[in-house]
């Protein structure tokens, strides 16, 4: 029903709901009474400009027009001029407060939204203490008062927050939100939304894109679109990018070949250029709203927000596994401790794989969205939510933060003025909301003898549980990129058919908490006589030739290997520190490279293929002084010293 005709409706009733005025206006102004009628009728026609004017026109004629101060404070609340709009309604109140009761809901509502939380308080207990108050919005009051009662508290113990513009490399007068980081902080993406007419006259349609800045220098470089396929004439938004950046799962609404009206996506990037976008499908796109997807560091679990049955609230968030396949489970609610009959949006899943951020408007927080964390116990449950607390969280709605590996540089969007609108900053995180530091290696595959780039396969190895965390491929180029989350001891291992493996050990527990990233050249040789590997993730016993059991793994890929090139005889050598005799270190090396022999033989090698030597301390590769020294002695090489004729 459009608003004239409402207008003209309730002067005809006696009775009349909560949400109408009154059977009569009050002001005996015909010209305020026709500015008024004016501005109601520029505000059914969505003539938003239009209709302030002429109802600012009708209070200035008559000062006490209760209605004309009604209709501003509804005008306002629809612009999200929340701060007005409480001034206008508190007007009307002052002006006749009995005459409409529910207005105390409406301006309580306004006032939250605009940060006065004591006066809100206030309004909405005044507001409940009516009889006869509509359900709805009683439901609605009762939650916003714990809210008011949470702002308060939190304003008075703020966190640290010193947010920065990302700089003008990303930042525009267009909005830009959505942020996403790769792990090594060197390729940052989000999307754009160009439409400067919508901010002027609130008309017109929006564009939504991914745009692309590389950290150069200091500096977010001038971010560049990112291009056909992957923008369109349609919207795109709400990325995931994959640790390394090759790879990233986004958002596509009313998009061809689209399931509902919001679908998750997935494209790769090669060589600088994205593919085409496919849809991910059954069962993780269903007919309802799926979006914002974000991707665990492992690229093994895919979390997002969604409005499918079977969740707890209007939007809840959803989690689902890729399998050995390559293929996306059903995916599952993440229950009650983390969704609430509210709306849950914009997860982030920390590149420690077990820190987790999102928006809620359904717990107790600083009004409309904020931004909460939990943590993953170790049975794979959560803990219970946290906000992050005020200035992080404000009146406005908080989405979209993400934190780089470190665990201490945080980005989000946010609208700071109306003349540049939504800017990218970022912020050091306090320390109670930080994630487990993480850090990276980043390598580049290349033949040991003519320096030719590799596309080879990788494993990153959890040796503190014996599982693989992370199995993929470099790129065209060699490269790749694996995250370490400290507290645990990892196995890196680099192969490719017709060469010797690689493998490198990273120890992160006890006193090695944290570490620096790094930068590797792996170098490859060709399986041939005279080549040799280092088998960095074979561990012994202390002052023994037991082998531990993080050692398995390596050693079955070795396994592996003399069962391809089942024609190469390798001499397994050992090498100890200098801690000991020169005999018993002899002996001790001989043994521990006898170890590994018998191990192979398990696995059906034959014997004649397999020599072993102990080598004691004669030619240590450390300086058998530091701690790190010694461990690099205490070695285990394989030499390929032969062919079976």
């Amino acid at each position: 029903m459009r608003a004239s005709v409402f207008i003209l409706f309730i002067l005809t009733l006696c009775s009349i709901s909560e949400n109408s005025y009154s059977q009569q206006f009050h002001t005996s102004s015909i010209k305020a009474l026709k500015a008024y009628n004016e501005g109601v009728a520029s505000y059914d026609y969505l003539d938003y400009n239009a209709a302030e004017l002429y109802l600012k026109q009708s209070i200035a004629i008559d000062n006490k027009f209760y209605e004309a101060f009604m209709m501003l404070g509804e005008l306002m609340t629809k612009l999200n001029r929340n701060r007005e709009a409480a001034n206008y309604y508190k007007t009307a109140v002052k002006l006749d407060s009995l005459y409409h009761k529910p207005v105390f809901f409406s301006l309580a509502n306004a006032e939250m939204m605009s940060g006065d939380y004591g006066n809100a308080l206030v309004h909405y207990e005044v507001y409940l203490g009516q009889s006869n108050i509509s359900e709805k919005n009683k439901v609605q009051a009762v939650k916003n008062l714990k809210n008011c009662q949470f702002a308060l508290t939190a304003l008075k113990n703020p966190v640290a927050f010193n947010p920065v513009s990302i700089g003008e490399g990303v930042n525009t007068k267009d909005d830009e939100y959505w942020p996403s980081i790769t792990a090594d902080g060197q390729t940052f993406m989000f999307t754009r939304q160009s439409n400067p007419g919508k901010r002027a006259n609130y008309t017109g349609s929006s564009q939504e894109d991914f745009y692309i800045s590389y950290f150069k220098n200091g500096f977010w470089q001038n971010a560049v679109n990112a291009g056909y396929p992957l923008n369109t004439s349609h919207n795109e938004g709400a990325q995931t990018l994959s640790s390394n950046g090759n790879y990233m799962y986004f958002t596509a609404c009313d998009r061809p070949g689209g399931l509902g009206s919001c679908d998750l996506f997935y494209s790769s990037n090669s060589e600088g250029k994205w593919s085409e976008p496919v849809n991910l499908g059954p069962p993780v796109n269903t007919i309802y709203w799926e979006s914002q997807p974000s991707v665990s560091a492992d690229g093994k679990i895919l979390f997002f927000s969604s409005s499918r049955p079977g969740g707890l609230g209007g939007k809840d968030l959803w989690y689902t596994v890729m399998n050995d396949r390559g293929k996306w489970s059903k995916p599952v609610n993440l229950g009650d401790v983390m969704n609430t009959a509210g709306d849950e949006m914009s997860p982030f899943i920390h590149f420690d794989g077990k820190s987790l951020y999102f928006s809620s408007d359904g717990r107790p927080g600083m009004g409309g969205f904020d931004i909460y964390m939990s943590r993953m116990k170790v049975d794979s449950s959560w803990t219970e939510p946290r906000n992050l607390g005020y200035p992080i969280n404000t009146y406005n709605d908080e989405t979209g933060l993400v934190i780089e590996s470190a665990g201490e540089k945080a980005y989000f969007s946010s609208r700071r003025d109306n003349i540049n609108g939504k800017d990218i900053f970022w912020f050091n995180l306090h320390e109670s909301a930080r994630p487990t530091p993480v850090s990276y290696l980043k390598g580049k595959v290349i033949d040991k003898e003519s320096g030719m780039l590799l596309k080879a396969d990788y494993e990153l190895i959890n040796l503190s549980t014996g599982k693989i965390t992370v199995r993929n491929s470099t790129d065209a180029n060699g490269n790749f990129l694996v995250c370490l989350p400290v507290g645990y001891n990892y196995g890196l291992n680099v192969s490719k058919k017709g060469y010797l493996f690689y493998s490198e050990s990273f120890m992160f527990e006890g006193e090695h908490t944290l570490v620096e990233p790094l930068t590797m050249m792996i170098r490859l040789s060709r399986i041939r006589v005279g080549e040799s590997m280092l088998l960095s993730n074979v561990f012994f016993e202390i002052d023994s030739w037991q082998l531990k059991k993080e050692s398995v793994m390596e050693l079955d890929k070795l396994a592996d290997l003399l069962s391809e090139n089942n024609n190469v005889i390798v001499e397994i050598g050992g090498y100890t520190d200098s801690t000991g005799t020169d005999e018993h270190n002899l002996v001790l090396s001989e043994k521990r490279a006898l170890s590994v022999v018998n191990y192979l033989k398990e696995k059906a090698i034959l014997p004649d293929r397999l020599k072993y030597k102990g080598y004691g301390n004669t030619s240590p590769i450390g300086d058998n002084i530091t701690i790190e020294g010694r461990r690099l002695n205490r070695r285990t090489e394989v030499k390929i010293i032969g062919n079976i004729k």
